[in-house]
């Protein structure tokens, strides 16, 4: 079976902290993004996600490429989610809507307050990590 292909945003405060966000009914935090519409590019994709679950605007010109990364996925048991990952600006304070429950802001390098998603963890915040060096 092929992964759960999503795109996923970082977003960090000016403390460098990301924020992470956890969907109704699970117990892991994720980062902010999803799975693509039909013919929906990355950067519109995300701009629809962050608006849609935490009230945002994405700033536009502000996407930067983390990566291409893959691990298990928390919310499908059995699968996995790849995910194309981007650094990003929001504009907005954000706020949980939709399928979001709770919001948390985390130190990208841990050790972390929440539970937190292997695909975040092991791979999304350490590229970050390195990209904001």
């Amino acid at each position: 079976m092929s992964p759960i292909r999503i795109v996923a945003a970082v977003v960090a405060d000016a403390g460098g902290r990301v924020l992470l966000v956890r969907k109704r009914g699970s117990a892991v935090f994720i980062q902010p993004g999803g799975k693509p519409d039909p013919g929906e590019d990355d950067a519109t994709a995300l701009a629809r996600e962050l608006d849609e679950e935490l009230g945002v605007r994405l700033l536009p010109g502000s996407l930067r490429a983390l990566g291409e990364f893959e691990d298990a996925a928390v919310n499908e048991p059995g699968r996995r989610v790849r995910a194309r990952a981007y650094a990003c600006a929001i504009e907005g304070m954000p706020r949980a809507r939709a399928e979001i429950e709770a919001l948390a802001w985390v130190a990208p390098a841990g050790p972390y307050a929440v539970p937190v998603a292997p695909l975040s963890a092991r791979h999304i915040l350490p590229a970050w990590q390195a990209f904001a060096l």
